[in-house]
């Protein structure tokens, strides 16, 4: 291995991570025609409907009954990113916060002290298939930041900034930035408690595309930051010369310079960087706490508040198909970014 790489493994499902990201989970379903009610214009026969990750002709109802997606369920202790580079994605939730976004948009929600929501993918379009490509991934929090209130965040697909960079041989990559700093670039989350938001932790995620052959640096930051590169498209690149493969992951030592390569194709990579929170970690489904006990007490807390409840007429909520994309905020601001689906 070359200076710059400390290993390079294959993808897990969920993709594996380091200190301070949790995991992060890769939807990449190619979902046929809408049946004009949101969900898929196929037959259901031989899904384990409810708990559907089977992969089946090149897709999942993961929890979804009649509409792909994660119906009503809470988080605490952590945060989510979740970023929809294709399809659409309806949010709801137990702060009233509600949304439709996707093609690029990305949601941030810190879910601290405790919430409950529900992640569907509606099937729009009835005359052509409806693929999506989505990541979330859950960036942890550090004791201090456990019960912060709950908060949901957009990042609109427009607003988030992207560099571009030409080699000498004129091949170019774009770098967009979620989250952190690459050149003139500084993008911190948007939720105000977010282990993101102090630019000394170093957070960034960084969703990089490369043509064919094109060369491009990787920026040096602190020897304290852990870094992990995954590429989900294409064939392979070369990192300071030593190849890796579609759908593997190279954990970087982040204070060298690292020089990717890419092959001849057309390739996509996720870069995710942060300090280590470097706290104990106990997790039970979808809580995030530093023990067992603790653990325990969120767990009769959500039994007895359910974190506020649930003020939607069902846990699989979906938004009228005629929507575009759109944010109604916990405040009752909302934002309505089109009229029809993007």
């Amino acid at each position: 291995m070359t200076k710059s790489i400390i290993k390079i493994e294959q993808l897990q499902f969920p993709w594996q991570t380091q200190d301070p990201f949790l995991f992060c989970a890769f939807h990449n379903d190619s979902y046929p025609k809408g049946n004009g009610k949101l969900g898929p214009d196929a037959s259901l026969s031989g899904r384990a409907i409810g708990s559907d990750f089977s992969g089946k002709d090149g897709w999942s109802m993961y929890h979804g009954q009649s509409v792909p997606g994660f119906p009503a369920h809470p988080h605490a202790g952590f945060e989510t990113i979740t970023i929809a580079e294709k399809g659409l994605v309806d949010h709801s939730d137990s702060l009233g916060a509600a949304g439709r976004f996707g093609n690029g948009d990305v949601q941030w929600m810190t879910a601290g002290g405790g919430v409950q929501h529900s992640e569907m993918f509606p099937l729009l379009k009835d005359d052509e298939e409806n693929p999506l490509l989505l990541f979330q991934i859950w960036l942890n929090l550090p004791k201090a930041s456990k019960h912060v209130p709950a908060y949901f965040g957009m990042l609109w697909n427009e607003d988030i900034p992207v560099h571009e960079h030409t080699d000498a041989s004129g091949s170019k990559t774009k770098v967009k930035v979620v989250a952190g700093t690459l050149g003139e670039i500084t993008r911190l989350a948007p939720a105000p408690d977010s282990f993101a938001a102090n630019a000394q932790n170093e957070i960034a995620v960084l969703m990089i595309d490369m043509e064919p052959n094109a060369e491009w640096t990787l920026p040096v930051a602190s020897s304290g930051a852990n870094r992990s590169l995954y590429m989900y498209e294409g064939s392979s690149i070369t990192i300071d010369g030593e190849r890796m493969n579609n759908m593997q992951v190279a954990s970087l030592h982040a204070n060298e310079a690292t020089v990717l390569k890419n092959g001849d194709q057309p390739a996509r990579m996720l870069l995710l960087q942060g300090k280590p929170i470097g706290e104990p970690v106990a997790k039970y489904g979808p809580f995030v706490m530093n023990s067992q006990a603790e653990i325990q007490q969120l767990i009769m807390n959500f039994q007895r508040t359910e974190f506020g409840g649930w003020p939607w007429p069902s846990h699989s909520h979906t938004h009228d198909p005629k929507s575009g994309r759109f944010a109604l905020h916990a405040d009752g601001r909302k934002e309505i970014k089109d009229q029809t689906e993007a």
